[in-house]
């Protein structure tokens, strides 16, 4: 029995990786997975997104299609390892489809061919779609409404900020950033914004700092926020946070 026929029509967030690319405290790599009613999709694709998905008792095969951010190893890395799953362990025929920035099939073409050179150059049993998407544009993809929006990191890439609506609710999901005005006017009437949260003393123009998002937090008209992407910092100060935040595991019912 699907888990939305005992609870009914909600739309449940479970997080697979709440940490950051170190594995601070020994969290996983950031992925969520989204379960709506006849859709089941990954918001980041960590490389740890297997162990993560067993663990928590989740069927890596019900994986509809996979929405990246940006094209950070610790966002993207576990898509080979899907790729993987799907050949070998759980046989896929159905397609999969791959969204995310400019570069993701370059990029997710060439990961798979690092890691696994003669499998990467052979054909899958099921077909990969890739999607790049563009800011600012909304996206129909398998009936869940996509707005990506750029927000601030590294230079050398487009990272995307989403405001995701499936089923009647509104998830906003910040990807790797630093503060932006942006995610006060995306987060508006927003059920859940999951909002990454990499320091506490140190302030980067990369990353969020847990007193950067506390002090705009009454800003934001979110129903529900919960921090991800935690680092040593917050970690190491996580009895005294007021905001809730996420931990490996936990799952978000909207």
């Amino acid at each position: 029995m699907r888990w939305q026929d005992k609870v009914g029509q909600v739309v449940r967030v479970t997080v697979l990786g709440s940490g950051d690319a170190f594995g601070s405290g020994g969290r996983l790599h950031s992925a969520y997975l989204v379960e709506a009613p006849g859709r089941t999709f990954l918001l980041d694709c960590g490389p740890t997104v297997l162990q993560s998905l067993k663990r928590s008792g989740r069927d890596p095969g019900a994986v509809d299609f996979v929405l990246l951010s940006h094209l950070h190893g610790d966002h993207f890395g576990g898509v080979p390892f899907l790729f993987m799953e799907y050949r070998y362990e759980e046989p896929r025929s159905r397609p999969l489809a791959v969204y995310g920035p400019p570069g993701t099939e370059r990029r997710v073409r060439g990961l798979f061919a690092a890691l696994y050179e003669r499998i990467a150059s052979e054909p899958l049993p099921f077909a990969v779609r890739y999607e790049e998407l563009g800011a600012g544009t909304a996206h129909t993809v398998d009936g869940v409404r996509v707005l990506p929006f750029v927000v601030r990191h590294v230079k050398e890439l487009l990272a995307f900020g989403y405001r995701i609506e499936v089923d009647g609710r509104t998830i906003v999901y910040s990807g790797d950033s630093a503060w932006t005005e942006e995610f006060v006017a995306q987060s508006r009437g927003a059920d859940l914004f999951l909002c990454e949260c990499s320091t506490y003393e140190t302030r980067l123009d990369i990353h969020i700092s847990y007193p950067e998002i506390a002090a705009r937090a009454r800003d934001l008209g979110c129903r529900r926020l919960v921090l991800s992407h935690l680092g040593s910092e917050p970690l190491a100060h996580l009895g005294e946070l007021t905001l809730e935040c996420a931990r490996d595991g936990m799952t978000l019912d909207l």
